[in-house]
This record gives C-alpha cells, sequence and structure tokens, in this order.
C-alpha cells in the first residue's frame, strides 16, 4: 500500500490549501466517472518518487474552546494510529495557541515521525513572528505560505524523507482478499459473521461499532481469502468527532489491499447519495465489486419486487453496470452462501487475461460496425490492441491520434470487449496511445 500523510490542526489554518498545494492542483469535486460526484478529503499523489496518499482532516467547526480542544485530540489520535507521517499544520498569523501546545505535546510523545509546519508566512516580517513557535521544543520548525507555494519545495523534502517506500500489498498474491464496506449499520460486520460462520466481529445495532479494519483469513473450496470488515464510510456532514474523517481512511486503505470488493446496501433505505460515493472508492481504485443488498428479510415483496429493485440499483449505480447484484439477509442468512460463489466468480474474471489475437478480433468487428470519429478532417484508424496487466484488466489500443478518441467511443470500446470476454464484476481499463508508425 501507499504509505499515508495526514494533515492536522485547527479550523482555518489552511489545511486544504497545503492539500492542494501538495497534491499539485485544486482537487476536483465533480468526476470524470459518471454518476460519481462529491467532496473529496485524500488524494493518491504520484508526481513525487515516492507515491504516497494524502489526508486532510479538517472540516470541523467547534461550538467552544473546550470543544475545539477535545476534537483536536481524538483528530490527532486517529491520525497517529493510521498515518505512516504526520503534518501538523500551525497558523503563522494567528500565531502560538493553546490547543496547538497540547496536540504538539501529544504528537511528540508518539513513534510516529512528526513536521511541524507554521502556515501563511508570506515574508521576512511573519518569518519573525513565527519563531514563537520554538517554544514547542519539539526542534525544526518549518515555515510555508500553502497559498502563494513558498517554503513547499523545503517541505516536500522532508516529507519524502521521512516517508517509508511503498511496500505494495502485504499478502501473498494467491491469497484472494475482500473487503466489506459501505454505510454504517447496514450490516458489514453482520454479513461477516454469517459469512466465516462464527462471531467473529461485534456486530450491534447502534452504527459506528466497527472502528478499524479487521482481517480473517478463511479457506473456501481449498483456496484461501483474507476477509477485511470496515468502518462505515459516512456523509462528509455526519462524520461524528469520535470516528472522525479516519473511518474513510480505514476503508480506503482496505480497498487499496483487495481483490473483491463487497458494496452492502440496506435494502429498507434503497440506494442513497452516500451508497454511491463509497462505491466510487472502488471504482476509482480500480476493484472487482459485488453489490450485495442486505436486509432483503424486511421487504414485502410480490411478482415484482425484485425487478423493480434491480432496476432502482442499476439506475443509481450506473457507472458500475459490470457489477452483480446479490439479495441476502445476514440475519438468517437468507441467499448468503451465493456471495462467494459469486466471489470466485468475479476474482478470476479480474485476474483474466485473454490473447492478442483474440482480443483483436472483437475489436476488429467493432471498428467495422462503427467507425472510430473523424479528428482535424480525418478518419482516427485503429491499428492493434493488447492487454497490458491484470487486476483489473488493463489494455492499450494503438490509434492515429488517441487525443481524438471520445469518451463516447471508448465506452462503446470497452461495451464490446465485455460483450467479447465478460469481465463481470470487475471494471476495464483502456488507454489509447498514439501509433508511432502512423506518424
Amino acid at each position: 500500500m501507499m504509505p499515508l500523510v495526514a494533515i492536522v490542526g485547527r479550523p482555518n489554518v489552511g489545511k486544504s490549501t497545503l492539500f492542494n498545494r501538495i497534491f499539485g492542483h485544486r482537487r476536483a469535486i465533480v468526476e470524470d466517472v459518471p454518476g460519481v460526484t462529491r467532496d473529496r478529503n485524500y488524494a493518491e499523489v504520484t508526481r513525487y518518487e515516492k507515491p504516497f496518499t494524502l489526508v486532510d482532516t479538517g472540516g470541523f467547526e467547534p461550538d467552544s474552546k473546550e470543544s475545539l480542544l477535545q476534537q483536536m485530540r481524538q483528530q490527532s489520535q486517529l491520525a497517529i494510529e493510521e498515518a505512516d507521517l504526520i503534518i501538523f499544520l500551525m497558523d503563522g498569523r494567528e500565531g502560538l495557541t493553546p490547543s496547538d501546545m497540547e496536540v504538539a505535546e501529544l504528537l511528540r510523545r508518539q513513534p510516529k515521525p512528526v513536521l511541524y509546519v507554521v502556515n501563511k508566512v508570506d515574508g521576512e516580517k511573519q518569518e519573525e513572528a513565527s519563531l514563537e513557535f520554538f517554544s514547542l521544543g519539539v526542534g525544526e520548525i518549518l515555515t510555508v505560505s500553502a497559498e502563494h507555494g513558498r517554503g513547499i519545495s523545503t517541505l516536500m523534502e522532508a516529507v519524502l524523507e521521512q516517508l517509508p517506500s511503498g511496500s505494495g500489498r502485504a499478502e501473498a498474491d494467491e491469497v484472494t482478499r475482500i473487503a466489506v464496506i459501505g454505510r454504517p449499520n447496514v450490516g458489514k460486520s453482520s454479513l461477516v459473521n454469517r459469512l466465516l460462520g462464527f462471531e467473529r466481529v461485534v456486530a450491534n445495532p447502534q452504527s459506528g461499532t466497527t472502528r478499524d479494519s479487521i482481517d480473517t483469513p478463511f479457506t473456501y473450496n481449498r483456496k484461501p481469502y483474507l476477509l477485511i470488515d470496515t468502518a462505515g464510510i459516512r456523509r462528509k456532514g455526519r462524520v461524528s468527532q469520535k470516528v472522525e474523517k479516519f473511518s474513510v481512511v480505514h476503508a480506503l486503505k482496505a480497498i487499496d489491499r483487495a481483490d473483491v470488493v463487497l458494496m452492502v446496501i440496506d435494502a429498507v433505505e434503497g440506494v442513497t447519495e452516500q451508497d454511491l460515493n463509497v462505491a466510487g472508492y472502488a471504482h476509482e481504485k480500480g476493484r472487482a465489486v459485488i453489490l450485495v443488498v442486505n436486509k432483503w428479510d424486511a421487504i414485502e415483496k410480490d411478482n415484482q419486487t425484485l425487478g423493480h429493485y434491480v432496476e432502482q440499483v442499476r439506475m443509481g449505480f450506473k457507472f458500475m453496470s459490470y457489477a452483480p447484484i446479490q439479495f441476502v439477509s445476514a440475519l438468517t442468512g437468507q441467499r448468503v452462501a451465493r456471495i462467494m460463489e459469486e466471489v470466485c466468480k468475479v476474482s478470476e474474471q479480474f485476474s483474466r487475461r485473454v490473447s492478442t489475437s483474440e482480443l483483436n478480433k472483437v475489436l476488429e468487428a467493432a471498428v467495422a460496425a462503427h467507425q472510430p470519429p473523424i479528428f482535424r478532417g480525418k478518419r482516427l484508424k485503429i491499428f492493434y490492441t493488447t492487454q497490458v496487466s491484470t487486476k483489473p484488466p488493463s489494455f492499450i489500443v494503438f490509434v492515429s491520434k488517441a487525443q481524438g478518441i471520445h469518451f463516447s467511443y471508448e465506452r462503446y470500446l470497452l461495451n464490446k470487449i465485455r460483450e467479447g470476454f465478460g469481465f463481470e464484476g470487475t471494471p476495464i481499463r483502456l488507454f489509447f496511445r498514439d501509433n508511432k508508425k502512423s506518424d
């Protein structure tokens, strides 16, 4: 997994501005993937020699000074637990505050590396004023202006020096990793217990019982699996101060490790905006996904109920049309056994590799039926296609001018690949490259 860098600090010290500065540009709210629109508080930073995941822990608006101190302690403690490196950001204009001192004392006693950074230092005058932060007794104090980019290169040198190298996936390749994700209180832990056949994790009707990702190895049909139960991912405005945004980080790290993701939906509540947000994380990571509609026993049914519900789920998850749907009840065990059967299928598709000759036959037929678009007065020409990786299946298409391929034509080719080879349950990545021989 990529190492994790967390930015912590009081409200309005410039955490989000620093987040965007390190990431390289303002983080987009609207994603290119249809149906996935949301605020973002994390990013995979790949522009440096050591890639890492960056997390912004901001967004608190305390009711009182006491509330601020309490939230700061909780926020920082969660950062300590999850992060490989912590950037503790303070406000150079406002000066050193009691909140800063208390959190600095907490961080100083921890084994995790911490960078103490004073923001909003735009010139010599602010630089001199920032000397008071040395009274924290933590050694080096870095000064930056996140808004104007001052001191960012020095900060990033310190970050990269302290950052461990990404270690990749910890488990062996032959182990299929299954992450169970979803909103709080949709029955994730109950489903895990039912799949395993015993009470491995605490299941409680109160939402937010699971705080950490819990790993359980098991064997199914003589094959090794690892089941990962995660804390629920909450809507940004509903993240409690106890759980904080690091419940999201737990789930993100689980998804990062997973091959197959079980996206659990509450049948009683139906598909919600937050379900789409949560599933969007798995889609962006390129993981195989099974949509699991839980609490199906609590739904009053007639002959049309299932069909209507499938239509509702498909309409909501338009960006994830490849994902199979399972209707289950973790409480009664109804159809839960089918989940592992489905996991085996999508895991195989997730790792599937097709031959170049078969692939090009399918693409040649697709191009013959529907020609590529015209770009700058010339019809684009597709030369050949090859699969470059699995997990998820990824392909490179060599064309006369890659920039001329419209999203709609890319989607057309993706659909044709699915028609030819299946790939149920897994996203497909399609990359277009200029064919140098056509220049």
